[in-house]
């Protein structure tokens, strides 16, 4: 058994994975759901959490490209100081 979601099952965005995703949180947490339900709940939220680590680590990946080597660490003191 695979642990990759199947195309048909991906979500078509980031954004629409943490729609389906807080859907998901808030019905477990309402306790709307019947033990099954909740363990298939768990699951699907699981492999969402993983598409969307996917989905950011890619951003990640792209914004460092873009910057190359200006990526420095954030410096409030520094921001204060140019005001």
């Amino acid at each position: 058994m695979s642990k990759k979601l199947t195309s048909a099952a991906l979500p078509s965005s980031f954004e629409e994975a943490m729609a389906e995703l807080d859907q998901l949180v808030a019905r477990m947490e309402a306790g709307e759901l019947p033990l099954e339900a909740s363990v298939a709940a768990y699951k699907r939220g699981s492999e969402l959490v993983k598409y969307c680590a996917a989905q950011l680590e890619k951003v990640d990946s792209q914004v460092k490209v873009l910057e190359g080597d200006m990526l420095k660490p954030f410096n409030a003191e520094r921001i204060e100081a140019d005001e």
